[in-house]
């Protein structure tokens, strides 16, 4: 027992370190800010739905709120809904609040990758209507400047989820 009392200590510090460096929110959110701008790319879809597998999709993001807000902004091709989601930050941590086509307003914490490559959002709460489930989480895969990677899970009832992939390009 003696053996386990002084390392294990110094893991405890270091995971605490390491969970430091994971939330920081203003790096977290200045990443984020760098996606302003238009980009496009096709929609993919796990299980696939025919509806809308391989359409194209448009993503505008606008940093407003005396840069305190950026809004994200999703058009589908052939879909007349537009969901807006806004992140801010909120103390320690970097705030998503999505704005549904579902009717609902699913909210979600953001942490940062320590390589600053991912911004990993997981669910907090959600308010409206359940009916047809709500979005449960949001990955940002940071590529380059002109290229990231968006991947959501929607959540249905019965526990099932849907992943939606989107793999963007810049055009503005």
């Amino acid at each position: 027992m003696k053996v386990l009392r002084f390392p294990l200590p110094l893991a405890l510090m270091f995971l605490a370190s390491l969970a430091f460096a994971q939330s920081d929110p203003k790096k977290s959110f200045e990443q984020l800010k760098s996606l302003a701008g238009t980009w496009e790319g096709k929609t993919e879809l796990n299980p696939p739905m025919p509806a809308m597998d391989g359409k194209s999709v448009t993503v505008t993001m606008r940093v407003t709120s005396m840069g305190n807000t950026l809004m994200h902004e999703m058009k589908g091709a052939d879909r007349p809904d537009d969901p807006i989601t806004m992140f801010v930050v909120d103390g320690d941590r970097v705030l998503l609040t999505h704005y549904c086509d579902a009717d609902n307003r699913p909210r979600m914490a953001g942490t940062l990758s320590p390589d600053g490559k991912t911004l990993d959002f997981n669910f907090l709460d959600v308010t409206g209507n359940m009916k047809y489930g709500h979005m449960q989480h949001a990955t940002f895969t940071f590529i380059d400047a002109n290229h990231h990677v968006e991947d959501w899970t929607f959540m249905v009832p019965g526990d099932k989820q849907v992943k939606a992939h989107f793999d963007l390009q810049r055009t503005k």
